[in-house]
């Protein structure tokens, strides 16, 4: 999803969350509405990090668990499977060795692996990333990369949004451009 600032692509994800009501239309994921779908966890979401208190007193494990949380009970209480979810999560995005330090520790891009691992731990089927790259180092760039088309090969629907046209090719299969008049 590329375009230019201000253009909607925030907007789109917020709306395909259902943070934001649509002006008009339905949005339907797998038949089910937003907020169903993202109680079930088919639906995962990795802001834009100035959406995100990074001085809240949470582990980078705890962050990466929360994406569990509607697989959980309601006394949120994580079990082995939990548990091996997220230190598998926390594998894939090369975080493992720093999973008890404060998420406002960490580097830019190594924050968005963290929320990327958040969506892999709850296992959604469709994953929408909102400029993970912006701010981003060319090592966690090139591992977020690689591994969201590991997911893709894996059947995971994977939305970007992105203004860097250069990666594009190495990241997309397609592309849609916004245009706000």
């Amino acid at each position: 999803l590329i375009g230019m600032n201000g253009s909607g692509k925030s907007t789109l994800f917020k709306t395909i969350m259902g943070i934001v009501r649509p002006d008009a239309g339905t949005v339907l994921i797998n038949g089910e509405s937003p907020i169903r779908a993202r109680r079930r966890g088919v639906v995962g979401y990795v802001p834009q990090s100035e959406a995100v208190d990074w001085a809240f007193p949470l582990s980078v494990r705890e962050v990466v668990m929360t994406g569990r949380y509607g697989k959980m009970g309601v006394t949120r209480r994580p079990r082995a499977s939990d548990r091996a979810a997220v230190a598998h999560a926390l594998e894939r995005v090369e975080l493992t060795e720093l999973a008890d330090r404060q998420i406002g520790q960490l580097s830019g891009g190594q924050k968005k692996r963290a929320f990327v691992a958040r969506g892999i731990a709850q296992e959604a089927k469709v994953l929408l990333l909102d400029e993970p790259f912006a701010g981003v180092d060319k090592r966690s760039e090139a591992t977020m990369t690689r591994l969201l088309r590991e997911l893709a090969s894996e059947g995971v629907t994977v939305l970007v949004s992105t203004h860097d046209l250069h990666a594009l090719p190495e990241l997309a299969d397609e592309a849609l451009l916004l245009m706000r008049k």
